[in-house]
């Protein structure tokens, strides 16, 4: 009983040795890339004059209101626009309000009967 009890004692202190500590299997990174990119940013009503469908953009005004579920609405001062936002795509910790500048990056979705920005991610202006 000893020699089983010592052998299972070496066993787990050899897997102890390789223990790195809790997993961090299944998170993601908060990470984003912050170089240089070639989509500029543009106005509300130019996207809706001008957008095509799927096109990728970047809006910077003000989120005004919650409409329900994961829909907003978005206003830069040249028009508004309904957005599609993600919880996950909100910059984690942080609350954002009607008062708030933020920066939407996404694509626009262009259907047959409505138009909206898609949200990739929601970044707080200063």
């Amino acid at each position: 009983m000893a020699t089983l009890l010592a052998g299972a004692f070496c066993a787990g202190a050899a897997l102890a040795q390789n223990d790195t500590g809790p997993s961090t299997a299944g998170t993601t990174a908060a990470a984003r890339y912050t170089g240089p990119t070639t989509v500029q940013p543009t106005t509300v009503k130019a996207l809706l004059a001008n957008g095509k469908d799927d096109q990728n953009a970047i809006l910077r005004g003000r989120i005004v209101s919650h409409d329900g579920g994961e829909h907003y609405t978005f206003d830069d001062g040249t028009g508004r626009i309904r957005v599609e936002i993600d919880a996950k795509r909100f910059p984690a910790g942080r609350s954002i309000d009607d008062k708030m500048t933020v920066e939407l990056v996404g694509e626009l979705d262009k259907g047959i009967r409505s138009v909206e920005f898609d949200v990739d991610e929601v970044r707080i202006l200063p």
